[in-house]
């Protein structure tokens, strides 16, 4: 009798200039419900100085912190701190939405803090996600949705040879663009050095 295969534990996901640390339960319900707690990073060797994911309305926590505390084994799939590397400064967030769903298709979504957009951290970080991702069982189909007239994502879907396969319509920001890759497709892309230095 054959086990399941296992999850690929990864607390920490680093490419060529960033790391992505996954943020445990508790951090971030404090994140959530006290963003202005002191010991919120206290124990990180990196700072949030342009305040991801503190005080907002419309992110991703609203979401994901109901879900972790109905199941916390779900964390594994959620929020990652976006970390340049080199100034040890969060510039970003980037979380699944949830674990693949009945037929593998697993859908990614990610924010920039403003003053460190243009840099290509938004495409880097996805490419970093989508690399560890597809080696997890039950992933066969990634998945991004953008809004048509957010041209910097659309740029970036663009630039990494996803298929457009639809539109949505999501209740918060509107009208959707869906795009979809295979989980082999994409391995194959990395295999041919499909890499995160093409930046957009």
């Amino acid at each position: 009798m054959h086990s399941s295969p296992e999850r690929i534990q990864a607390d920490l996901i680093q490419t060529e200039r960033l790391d992505l640390y996954l943020i445990p339960p508790l951090e971030l319900f404090m994140l959530h419900e006290d963003p202005d707690h002191p010991e919120l990073l206290a124990d990180r060797n990196f700072t949030n100085p342009h305040n991801e994911l503190t005080h907002e309305n419309s992110g991703p926590l609203r979401w994901r912190v109901p879900q972790v505390k109905a199941d916390q084994t779900l964390n594994f799939w959620f929020i990652r701190w976006i970390v340049l590397r080199e100034t040890k400064e969060v510039v970003g967030s980037i979380s699944f939405h949830a674990p693949p769903d009945e037929v593998g298709m697993i859908e990614i979504g990610f924010g920039i803090c403003e003053p460190c957009r243009n840099q290509g951290f938004g495409k880097e970080a996805l490419i970093g996600m989508w690399t560890w991702v597809i080696d997890q069982p039950g992933v066969q189909t990634l998945r991004y949705t953008v809004s048509p007239s957010n041209a910097p994502s659309m740029a970036i879907i663009n630039s990494l040879g996803f298929s457009h396969v639809g539109q949505q319509i999501d209740e918060d920001d509107g009208p959707e663009e869906i795009y979809e890759m295979s989980a082999s497709d994409f391995r194959s892309h990395l295999v041919n050095g499909f890499s995160p230095n093409n930046r957009a």
